[in-house]
């Protein structure tokens, strides 16, 4: 196996431009799912991404996955759809800086899972720093019910919230997943999977209506999933990940300034604490530890 050559400088710089590429993502997403709902922007982005990841792999593939390999990319890609529902569902109703904040707490979810599948022990500082982390949540939550924003508010955090656990189920599958696939088999697989899924719910709900008008903006998006997700890859090849997870915080700074500037919302300063002690609390639990890549990856 031939080792990829190291470039600690040049791929922290990579993965500070996923970081930025995915944050306009989202910002993106939730103008759509504003626009015209979670439903139908799920499907025509699904389907975008299908064929964008396609037309990548397959020039390139060598063979077919083996069954074991294919089970796990199925697996993940229903986790992936659960995942993406949920946090695209809750930014169409949580400010972006506020929603970001509480995606933190995956990595933290991950140690706990790490330790319940792989019988890991979790030490003194993981816990404190889970205890800190969860202030935090608590702290946003607790600005959104003084500011009275309403109950759709608290849902979708409450949505956000479970599809962190839903990630923290996907940094597991992840570890088995890029020891069995490259990264262009595994868009493709994933990619594939949640477009069947998708369309398995057509025959229930209908096919939504073409969206005249915001057709652009689906492809914008599903290109800038597939570009975030290949500039991840990159990156996490040619430096650790406890060098690089530090990368992921700055999307707070993104939603920050592109909520502020496209949907006029405030960042309040319960929201402003609350992100300082999930991060304060997830650089705590993961010291001296290899971290998981905590980007959330919708592609």
């Amino acid at each position: 196996m031939n080792r990829v050559p190291q470039h600690p400088a040049q791929a922290f710089a990579v993965s500070l431009a996923a970081v930025g590429v995915l944050s306009v993502m989202d910002a993106v997403m939730k103008a759509l799912v504003i626009a015209i709902g979670i439903y139908a922007i799920s499907i025509w982005r699904s389907l975008v991404n299908l064929t964008v990841s396609a037309a990548l792999y397959f020039p390139a593939r060598r063979q077919w996955p083996t069954r074991k390999t294919l089970r796990i990319h199925i697996w993940r890609g229903v986790v992936v759809m659960v995942m993406a529902l949920l946090f695209f569902w809750g930014i169409g109703r949580v400010p972006l800086a506020q929603a970001i904040a509480l995606t933190f707490i995956a990595p933290l979810i991950a140690l706990v899972l790490a330790a319940l599948t792989l019988h890991e022990r979790i030490g003194s500082r993981s816990i404190l720093g889970s205890v800190v982390a969860f202030a935090g949540v608590l702290a946003i939550v607790f600005g959104q019910a003084r500011t009275q924003l309403g109950p759709e508010v608290l849902l979708g955090s409450a949505a956000i919230i479970g599809s962190a656990l839903c990630y923290a189920v996907n940094i597991v599958l992840m570890r088995h997943q890029a020891l069995a696939a490259k990264p262009l088999e595994i868009g493709f697989f994933q990619s594939l999977t949640v477009a069947a899924l998708w369309l398995a719910a057509v025959p229930l709900f209908g096919m939504p209506e073409w969206p005249h008008g915001h057709w652009l903006w689906i492809v914008i998006a599903g290109l800038m999933s597939i570009t975030g997700g290949l500039l991840f890859s990159w990156a996490y090849a040619r430096a650790q990940a406890s060098y690089l997870a530090v990368t992921e915080y700055s999307a707070f700074l993104w939603a920050s300034v592109l909520g502020w500037i496209y949907f006029h919302e405030k960042l309040s300063s319960y929201t402003l604490a609350g992100a300082a002690l999930i991060i304060a609390g997830c650089l705590l639990a993961i010291r001296g530890k290899p971290a998981a890549p905590p980007e959330m990856d919708y592609t």
